[in-house]
């Protein structure tokens, strides 16, 4: 199945940082004074200080839905639109109330042509700046201490895509960013990792590949061949799912209307 989602909203794009319950009341009650009151499935508990993550957008309420309902998401949209943002927020949700056993976070590191072959320093030095959002976000939800923690207990693995081959996670919480820039075969690769009791979520943006040219994308490539599939939801969200800086979203709109009427 696929969801598609429009480019209407009904609300004005906010920061996507983790909020204290003082913000997230507010929120709510803004929320409620145009007729969007968060149902409960719309709101993650990252049960840590009170935190909690609130969808802000219809497109956002579909891709929680289709997350809490398939054990396989394949979802594509602009930057800033809260995709990897949302489904960090619920896999550590779900570890909190141990439906999972383990997060593994997981980027193709290859991006902007660089291979990690040809980069200087060691291997953390190598693979870290390609993970840095990954750890972004978890040090948003979670404190710098906790998430050491998980880490230093293998709770939570950050991984570049090559570490992936030869694997299966067994309860595990798999989120693949950036997953344009895989080939069809690491994402054939990277799908078939998972085992018993696991949920995957593939994110991306298919406008901004940054593979060889004339190389087809992996995640293009599954939304096409696994849409069919029971158990398997495509989410598309569009520049009006985006949270971030009032900007971004009108960045997005520039490119997207510059590129149509090349087409036209």
């Amino acid at each position: 199945p696929v969801v598609e989602n429009s480019e209407s909203v009904l609300e004005e794009p906010v920061s996507e940082e983790a909020t204290s319950q003082e913000q997230t009341k507010k929120e709510t009650e803004e929320n409620s004074s145009n007729g969007q009151e968060q149902k409960p499935e719309f709101v993650i508990d990252l049960f840590e200080k009170g935190r909690k993550i609130m969808a802000r957008s219809p497109g956002q309420r579909e891709y929680l839905k289709a997350i809490r309902s398939n054990d396989l998401v394949l979802c594509a949209g602009p930057a800033g639109c809260g995709k990897t943002y949302l489904a960090v927020a619920m896999a550590i949700n779900a570890l909190r109330q141990e439906q999972i056993r383990k997060i593994v976070l997981v980027r193709p590191a290859v991006e902007a042509g660089e291979k990690l072959g040809f980069l200087p320093g060691d291997l953390l030095a190598k693979v870290n700046p390609y993970l840095r959002p990954l750890l972004d976000a978890l040090n948003e939800m979670l404190d710098y201490e906790q998430v050491q923690r998980y880490m230093e207990r293998d709770i939570i693995e950050v991984v570049p895509l090559a570490f992936m081959r030869g694997r299966t996670l067994n309860n595990t919480f798999i989120i693949l960013d950036e997953g344009q820039n895989t080939t069809i075969t690491q994402m054939k690769m990277f799908l078939t990792r998972m085992g018993k009791g696991s949920k995957i979520i593939v994110t991306g943006d298919v406008t901004q590949t940054d593979l060889p040219k004339g190389t087809a994308s992996g995640l293009t490539d599954a939304i096409e061949r696994l849409s069919p599939i029971d158990g398997v939801t495509v989410v598309r969200l569009s520049g009006g799912d985006i949270v971030r800086h009032r900007l971004v979203r009108e960045v997005v709109k520039a490119y997207d209307d510059e590129k149509n009427s090349l087409k036209n």
